[in-house]
């Protein structure tokens, strides 16, 4: 009887071996993972879509100087993605001062940080530690319209399970 096993076994290893390879697919919908993907002067981000599991978009005021609006994609994995735009809140003025006073004040230090590299108001800055989390990773847009882009690209991305591409800055 063990010799009879011994022979079956090795004769089906052996047809197994043989067997073609199957051929390679050529549907592109089958082929390709979906992807959400948005390329940005900073770089470029990928996600699967369906590790996506949350695109939230929100508003805060940081120190009392700026206004950040920013959206956030969830993953269930341990990257966090945020994509913010950034805008100087505009005070107040006890002085009486008119808002059109305070935003061109606002855009001659725009002009002045520009003229000597400190492009803060372009950049995503990071103070470390007090800053810098780690496993995330943070875009900065230079316009409200674009930030509003990825939110709807990775909105629809994730509602709707389907590939989506965003690119800002070309």
């Amino acid at each position: 009887m063990k010799p009879f096993l011994l022979v079956m076994s090795l004769l089906g290893v052996s047809l197994f071996a043989q067997a073609p390879a199957p051929p390679p697919t050529t549907d592109a919908t089958n082929a390709a993972l979906k992807l959400f993907r948005a390329k940005l002067p900073g770089g470029l981000y990928e996600v699967a879509v369906h590790a996506i599991i949350a695109v939230t978009s929100h508003e805060y005021v940081v120190d009392g100087i700026a206004r950040v609006t920013e959206v956030n994609v969830d993953t269930n994995g341990s990257l966090l993605v945020r994509f913010y735009y950034l805008e100087p809140q505009l005070p107040n003025s006890p002085l009486g001062l008119g808002t059109a006073t305070i935003e061109k004040a606002q855009e001659l230090f725009k002009e002045a940080a520009d003229k000597t590299g400190q492009d803060v108001w372009k950049k995503v800055v990071k103070n470390y530690p007090a800053t810098t989390h780690a496993r995330t990773v943070e875009y900065r847009v230079q316009k409200r319209e674009d930030l509003d882009k990825i939110f709807q690209a990775a909105e629809e991305s994730f509602r709707l399970q389907k590939s989506k591409s965003v690119t800002i800055g070309e």
